[in-house]
């Protein structure tokens, strides 16, 4: 005889039918199998009138009290329990299997911050699950209704504000729970990182190139959405360019090149807590021309990949 333990969280919308949700219920109960703790669902507030319940819309012959036990719970008992009283719904609660997720966590939500600014992005990374919704702090943890949850607006891209200072050394993680839903089973998991674990800047901007005796000088940015300012946020790039005589791939981290190259690309990352690199910028062409005014010096031509001599010259 199996029966199941639960938990009551409160949430935001309304469930759909019997077979799955399509958003998150107002009020749920989470069961989960191999224990031997019964149900109890209650209806409202304390009253001594009789009331009718339904599951999944059926009426539930002889159950008219305000609390209503589930004995031996089993996956038939899922869905949604509705309570009445004079012919009106009071109350709406669903019952939501405990989901088993083999896959690590880590792997099923992935986050990452393009600066040190107020806002971080993630991932859902199953398209197993129906519905995602993403939360900040101990509420959402604890699954108080006081819990700011975010939903998806895209797919299952989120976007998350948080309030910690850019300028102050983290001494506390960021804890993110996530839930999800697949018919009527919810997973529920929780997470702590340091927002400096999980920076990985934009692509970096290549901005010019200038020959310097038998070197070439090339300038790197920061990307636009990199926080500032940049003297106290570094950034530390890296370029990976290919010579002219074999087409070997080699790499400089101080900005320095050989002259003799046919093309180069550029990324970044946080030097002070050896961030993730950032994805590497298009590949750029590089050619030489004589300035007309002064023939004795070379000015050099970066060009993105595949582009012709009348694009924009950097």
């Amino acid at each position: 005889m199996r029966t199941l333990s639960l938990w009551i969280f409160g949430l935001l919308i309304s469930l759909t039918g019997a077979h799955g949700l399509s958003s998150f219920p107002d009020d749920f109960v989470v069961v989960k199998i191999d224990t031997e703790e019964p149900v109890s669902l209650k209806c409202g507030s304390a009253t001594t009138e009789s009331v009718t319940w339904k599951h999944n819309g059926v009426e539930l012959k002889g159950k008219n009290d305000q609390i209503l036990t589930l004995e031996d719970v089993d996956t038939q008992h899922l869905g949604n329990y509705s309570c009445w009283k004079g012919g009106k719904q009071v109350s709406l609660i669903a019952v939501l299997l405990e989901a088993y997720e083999e896959e690590e966590f880590d792997s099923l939500l992935k986050c990452w911050a393009k600066s040190y600014d107020c806002n971080f992005s993630c991932t859902w990374t199953s398209s197993d699950y129906d519905t995602v919704r993403l939360g900040l702090g101990r509420d959402c943890q604890e699954g108080s209704k006081s819990c700011q949850w975010v939903n998806n607006s895209t797919g299952f891209q989120f976007e998350l504000s948080h309030n910690r200072s850019p300028y102050a050394e983290e001494s506390t993680m960021i804890e993110l729970t996530a839930e999800a839903t697949k018919d009527l089973e919810i997973l529920r998991r929780t997470k702590s990182f340091y927002l400096r674990d999980i920076v990985k800047p934009d692509s970096p901007q290549i901005v010019k190139c200038q020959v310097e005796k038998h070197q070439l000088n090339v300038t790197i940015d920061p990307p636009s959405s990199w926080s500032t300012p940049h003297s106290f946020f570094s950034l530390h790039h890296q370029i990976e360019y290919e010579l002219k005589d074999d087409g070997t791939r080699q790499y400089s981290e101080n900005g320095l090149i050989p002259k003799k190259i046919n093309k180069l690309r550029a990324r970044s990352r946080d030097p002070l807590v050896l961030s993730e690199w950032s994805e590497w910028t298009p590949w750029k062409n590089v050619t030489k021309a004589k300035k007309p005014r002064d023939k004795n010096r070379d000015k050099l031509h970066c060009l993105l990949h595949g582009s012709t001599p009348n694009e924009e010259e950097v």
